[in-house]
């Protein structure tokens, strides 16, 4: 095979595929290459609002319809039933105790909920068929894919770069005028090109071990959590978070029977369980915590066990004259938060708009150089957020303070985005945003290094004042006592902080399929 294509993405996970599909749409001619095969299980499984309606506003304007009805839970088990995914209503965290054996009690709980109903919430996505369904969805468009492709160098030729490597025994070699790499962390171009890893400054060193379960009991039928109240959605229909000192555990439900589990910890803790021994380590972990144990009682690992025993990446380059990394392939910090989802989406939106206004231009190179400062600023942004999770996983009411900087951030910006007002949150955490970007810098290194109860305290206040200009979701309502529910009349009383009128604010509700009046579905 020896043929030339504008573009050549190399990876097919869901943003490879994704951006194979978009610059298609532009008129380029696209080439998808992957190393493996689909099916394939990879870490990174839950969504949230705003990845969602980055999706759906990519697939809007690209025309991918079959894409854009994978945005909702409703629409996707409407029109894909056989696409195995999971209900995400929230996040659900829970605190553990060093010794603690009982049900976690409600001042060790924040539960944040992001919406107000199922047939608008978010999903887990489940990697094996949604990955292949994008790959399949970019071959039916039109972009030339090839599988189980083992590429061994990269060259410039002319204006094109040059790619070789072997499929079935046989030599490949084709060339493009431009490069996406969505290979991840320490992927092709990474060791290709020779470009060498940065520290996250901030983040601590951390590793994960996972794998996928049947038999997992839900939280709810083992009373492993006390509920004094109603909480603002089912505990377990969320992306459930178990913190402890030193560390995080996951548990995602989807619903083919199939719950995602995994643990990722400090090196010093991940050193301690020996998360390298895979399933004798699980088991380990199990027995710290009670209620784990008997969630889990039941359960049997449905695919090898994985360790990642370096989770933190940083490219020191993201772009050249002809390649660029993806956000994915740039960087990661750390599951939590899912924070590597809307940061890659962002990622796509920017090359998209490069490759639609710029391509073939003499501002390409300019544009290029400007979305790879803006990924790597993106990146420390999360690595300062993770960092500040970390140093207070043991201090459970300062870390949930901590978190709602992220969930302050990140509502603000999907309510912008859906009122038409991108240009208020034009970057992930806001981290640019003129009141609350540096504020939110500085209160999290104070963070970082809060060692005293007082300290604890002083920072928890500071926290509440920087996120009040964006704060639309009633995050600072202390009577809440960490059970936050999606409460329309919070984003209409702070409507002015992105610009918007009462009735915009209620007329956007609606088109998003959310009766502000009675907090469910709007009418069709």
């Amino acid at each position: 095979m020896k043929e030339r294509f504008d573009v050549a993405v190399i990876g097919s996970g869901f943003a490879g595929s994704l951006m194979a599909m978009i610059a298609q749409r532009l008129g380029l001619r696209v080439i998808l290459l992957e190393r493996g095969r689909h099916p394939r299980v990879v870490i990174g499984e839950s969504s949230t609002p705003l990845s969602n309606l980055l999706l759906e506003e990519l697939a809007t304007r690209y025309n991918l319809a079959n894409i854009r009805t994978l945005s909702k839970w409703g629409s996707w088990r409407e029109n894909h039933p056989e696409l195995a995914c999971g209900l995400k209503r929230g996040f659900s965290f829970f605190y553990h105790a060093p010794g603690h054996a009982g049900p976690v009690a409600r001042e060790s709980q924040l539960l944040v909920a992001a919406s107000p109903h199922d047939a608008i919430a978010d999903m887990h996505w489940y990697r094996a068929d949604f990955d292949a369904y994008l790959a399949e969805e970019a071959q039916r468009l039109g972009v030339v894919y090839l599988d189980e492709v083992e590429l061994r160098a990269i060259a410039e030729e002319g204006l094109d770069v040059r790619l070789t490597g072997t499929r079935h025994g046989c030599v490949i070699e084709f060339s493009a005028r431009f490069v996406v790499d969505a290979t991840g962390p320490r992927g092709f171009l990474h060791r290709a090109l020779g470009l060498g890893e940065l520290e996250l400054p901030g983040a601590p060193a951390t590793a994960a071990l996972y794998s996928h379960f049947s038999g997992v009991h839900r939280l709810d039928q083992t009373g492993g959590v006390t509920m004094e109240d109603e909480p603002p959605f089912p505990v377990d229909d969320a992306a459930v978070h178990h913190v402890f000192d030193g560390g995080w555990i996951w548990v995602l439900r989807f619903s083919n029977g199939v719950t995602s589990a995994g643990i990722a910890a400090t090196e010093g803790l991940a050193k301690e369980l020996r998360l390298i021994d895979g399933e004798a380590a699980w088991e380990r972990v199990l027995h710290r915590i009670p209620i784990l144990r008997e969630q889990f009682q039941d359960a049997k690992a449905v695919q090898s066990f994985r360790n990642i025993p370096r989770l933190g990446f940083r490219s020191a380059r993201i772009s050249g004259r002809n390649w660029v990394l993806l956000p994915s392939a740039a960087g990661f910090v750390d599951p939590l938060f899912s924070t590597g989802f809307p940061l890659t989406l962002l990622g796509v939106t920017r090359l998209a708009n490069i490759f639609e206004d710029d391509w073939g231009a003499e501002s390409f190179a300019t544009r290029l150089n400007e979305y790879a400062t803006q990924t790597e600023a993106e990146l420390l942004a999360t690595a300062r957020l993770i960092g500040a999770l970390y140093a207070n996983f043991g201090n459970f009411p300062l870390f949930s303070a901590v978190s709602l900087l992220y969930f302050a951030a990140a509502s603000y910006a999907e309510t912008a985005r859906r009122l038409g007002r991108p240009q208020l949150a034009p970057s992930f955490l806001l981290q640019d945003h003129p009141q609350f970007g540096a504020a939110c810098t500085r209160v999290l290194e104070r963070a970082r290094a809060a060692h005293s109860e007082a300290d604890s305290e002083a920072i928890i206040e500071e926290i509440r004042r920087v996120i009040e200009p964006v704060n639309v979701a009633g995050l600072t309502n202390s009577a809440r006592r960490n059970w936050y529910p999606v409460d329309a009349e919070d984003l209409l009383r702070a409507a002015h902080k992105v610009g918007a009128s009462r009735d915009e604010v209620l007329e956007m509700l609606e088109r998003c399929g959310f009766n502000a009046a009675t907090s469910s579905p709007a009418r069709p």
